[in-house]
């Protein structure tokens, strides 16, 4: 199959336009033509567009490439969802687990704040260009989708009660907080 860039060389020729008499014509920058020509750069949109326009082609026969990378980023997309779906209802229940679970006594407790700590701060180092806002919402949302049932089922009195006093909801700040500051802790320890 002919890349975008050849196919529009191929056709340029044809029509027996320079590279100059396309860019002129088509209002594209030239730079952009050898560019698209030497298979450096696709076009898209508009240049596309106009381009095709110039050459008389249609558009849409590039449409077929275009629609491959978007099934891709499709099946991309439902992928990191599902995992980040699974990693988020591990981590709440991991949490929850040891903090409401009837067996759960003052180490569990313990240990589930030591690991709303060390967790986040690990999924922080392997996120470090990931903006804070996004990682807390991406990792967190599990957090605050419990905070929310928890309060659905048991009402809101009851469920405040619960989470605190069983150290739930400490947990859940100290995750929260981590994934939004983490990069700040790095840097202090650098």
């Amino acid at each position: 199959m002919k890349s975008i860039g050849n196919t529009i060389l191929e056709i340029r020729k044809s029509k027996g336009l320079t590279q100059e008499e396309l860019a002129e014509l088509s209002k594209v920058n030239l730079r952009t033509i050898q560019r698209i020509e030497n298979n450096e750069s696709e076009p898209r949109g508009k240049t596309l567009n106009l381009i095709c326009e110039v050459l008389q082609i249609d558009s849409s026969r590039f449409n077929f490439k275009s629609n491959q990378y978007k099934g891709k980023k499709i099946g991309q997309l439902i992928t990191g969802g599902f995992f980040l779906f699974l990693l988020n209802s591990l981590l709440t229940g991991v949490i929850a687990f040891m903090t409401i679970a009837r067996t759960a006594n003052w180490n569990s407790r313990l240990g589930a704040l030591l690991l709303s700590f060390f967790i986040p701060i690990f999924i922080v180092h392997f996120t470090k260009k990931m903006d804070s806002l996004e990682r807390m919402l991406k990792f967190g949302i599990g957090f605050l989708f419990y905070a929310t049932l928890l309060f659905i089922v048991q009402g809101f009195q009851n469920g405040l009660h619960a989470g605190f006093s069983t150290s739930l909801f400490p947990c859940m700040i100290i995750s929260l907080l981590v994934f939004y500051y983490g990069k700040n802790i790095f840097k202090l320890l650098n």
